[in-house]
């Protein structure tokens, strides 16, 4: 029976479902798997990825499904809710089902957005430990990323003072890094302002090289884009060695194989092929790999956890990070391409709410109540809306893939909004269904499993948007225009220079291309609402990750390092010191 969400808060409501969760041997019975299939991870489980791959790998795949959004509003409009919900309603309707999703950032949970496991009766449990760590991952990436960066500001202290003879002496080669270009920063995962830029090296001789350096955010790290899209322990390896860590002073890049650390970064990061399995509050099987960050990290759940996914269940649910604009043009042009997978669907996840906002409501402002007209009938302001969201159907209709929107369903939504919402979306030619998961478990989504599994039954002619052939410029431009509605693209003269010598490399000219803007517009302007017309994408640097092969055009004034607000989550968060349980968490 579902849980009372208008009462009980979501810890609350995973702490009383958690008791009868499946246990690591339960699970190996219920999903067909062997013995050493299945990893014990304390009271969870891993998945041991490369045993059950091999076995499986003759099995069919099942049906894949995307869960993205429209823009959101600051305060997000419940993907990983939905994910949770279409799981459960799916396994209603007797599917043998089972999903992916993110592991959470630390950031994010201690500052506004709090826990990414869902909410309601759509909840990822057991959620303090998915909130707090879970899977060990985060962790692994942040030691095996500042490795290579302690060995980076190691080596220049030794190349300023040491002669070419006295490194031999220790058997190193002089790698000559231009201070002024070193592109990889440290990494921890909180936001932390403060640590975005800094000097390092103060002191004597003995105490590292002195030169400007900064914080990152840990799931913005390189490693996790790799992690996402690895295929195995071997390709893991091969790109961890290509990661370019700087510049020598000729120009040259500087990797972690030229550091010799390449190795040892593996090693932190051996275990974190395995996916994480958890499950919802209803029990239905989810896996739990890769990160949230989905900007220059690429935003989502694995390639490793959908091929696991696809051999295991005859439905499989995965997720993208953010609006369509930017979580599924990634799945549709980057992870699908590097996978070979194709999907049956998307999920467009939208809310009144959110309609409201880009029909011209008032700003909403996280840690602050809710503007009243968000509570009140308007449909004006809902219609006004629309056309964000039929911007992000016609996104994934232009893909190939079968749009299903999904109106995450709040009490305050009137029948004549949403009757105008589902007018709309069936005219544009996408299926339609309200979902009240949140409130009703999968009883209440019933609704969405059964248009996703109507929506599964057509072909599919999914393709990219663009040719692997197509120089980088031009695909900024095609992204600009097709997916975000620009008119067109500036450069500065430093990324277009940046731009032009990418081009001319052949090393270079099938990377993907990772775009990287705001969420909170379909332009680069997060206070541009609905669908901004008679703009230009400004696009002011282009990064290099070479170990996963993107090239990360940067768009506005988008940071790496998020800053901490004034009214954190954290102020909320506690431990009852007689029983240990985590109070607070949402």
């Amino acid at each position: 029976m579902p849980y009372d969400p208008t009462k009980l808060a979501d810890w609350q409501i995973a702490e009383a479902s958690e008791p009868n969760m499946p246990a690591p041997e339960e699970w190996r019975d219920r999903l067909g798997l062997e013995k050493d299939d299945v990893i014990p991870y304390g009271k969870l489980a891993k998945l041991d990825f490369l045993k059950i791959i091999d076995r499986l790998k003759d099995r069919p795949d099942g049906k894949y499904i995307d869960v993205t959004a429209i823009t959101p509003t600051p305060l997000g409009e419940g993907k990983t809710t939905t994910t949770m919900g279409l799981i459960e309603g799916l396994s209603k309707r007797g599917m043998n089902v089972g999903g992916a999703i993110r592991q959470p950032s630390g950031g994010p949970t201690m500052n506004i957005k709090g826990t990414a496991a869902g909410g309601g009766n759509a909840l990822a449990i057991p959620m303090t430990e998915f909130s707090l760590g879970l899977t060990g991952d985060i962790n692994d990436i942040t030691n095996a990323h500042n490795l290579a960066m302690a060995a980076l500001n190691a080596r220049m202290q030794h190349e300023r003072n040491y002669d070419d003879a006295e490194l031999a002496k220790r058997n190193l080669r002089r790698l000559d890094v231009d201070p002024t270009n070193v592109q990889m920063r440290w990494v921890i995962d909180f936001a932390a302002q403060g640590l975005r830029n800094i000097i390092m090296g103060l002191g004597g001789r003995m105490d590292g090289y002195t030169m400007q350096s900064g914080f990152q955010i840990t799931v913005s790290s390189e490693l996790m884009a790799i992690l996402a899209i690895i295929r195995d322990l071997k390709d893991l390896r091969e790109r961890l060695g290509k990661i370019i860590l700087a510049y020598d002073k000729k120009g040259n890049p500087v990797t972690t194989e030229d550091l010799e650390v390449a190795g040892a970064m593996t090693a932190w990061m051996r275990n974190t092929i395995n996916p994480t399995l958890i499950c919802t509050v209803e029990y239905q099987p989810v896996m739990v790999h890769a990160g949230p960050f989905a900007n220059i990290a690429i935003g989502q759940s694995s390639i490793i956890a959908d091929r696991l996914g696809l051999k295991m269940f005859d439905y499989h649910v995965t997720e993208s990070g953010f609006g369509a604009d930017i979580g599924f043009e990634k799945f549709w042009n980057v992870k699908c391409r590097l996978s070979g997978l194709t999907p049956n669907a998307a999920v467009v996840v939208a809310t009144i709410r959110a309609l409201k906002m880009h029909g011209g409501g008032p700003k909403v402002v996280p840690g602050r109540p809710i503007p009243a007209e968000y509570n009140e009938k308007n449909l004006e302001l809902v219609e006004q809306g629309i056309a964000n969201l039929l911007h992000h159907i016609s996104i994934v209709q232009k893909s190939g893939a079968k749009p299903v929107v999904c109106l995450n369903s709040f009490h305050t939504d009137t029948q004549e909004e949403i009757d105008l919402v589902r007018r709309y979306v069936e005219q544009a030619g996408a299926r339609f269904a309200v979902s009240q998961h949140w409130l009703k478990g999968g009883e209440g989504a019933l609704e969405l499993a059964d248009a996703v599994i109507d929506a599964c039954k057509e072909p599919v002619d999914f393709k990219p948007l663009y040719p692997l052939d197509m120089p980088l410029r031009q695909r900024v431009d095609l992204i600009a225009r097709e997916v975000y509605g620009a008119d067109g693209v500036s450069w500065t003269p430093e990324a277009e220079a940046k731009a032009k010598q990418f081009e001319a490399n052949p090393a270079y000219r099938d990377f993907a291309t990772m775009m990287v803007k705001t969420h909170l517009s379909l332009s680069h302007n997060p206070d541009l609402k609905g669908v901004p017309k008679g703009w230009v994408l400004p696009v002011r640097d282009v990064l290099i990750f070479a170990g996963a092969g993107f090239l990360c055009p940067m768009t506005g004034t988008i940071s790496l390092m998020p800053g901490m607000s004034s009214d954190p989550a954290y102020r909320r968060i506690d431990v009852d010191v007689n029983t240990g349980k985590v109070m607070g968490l949402f």
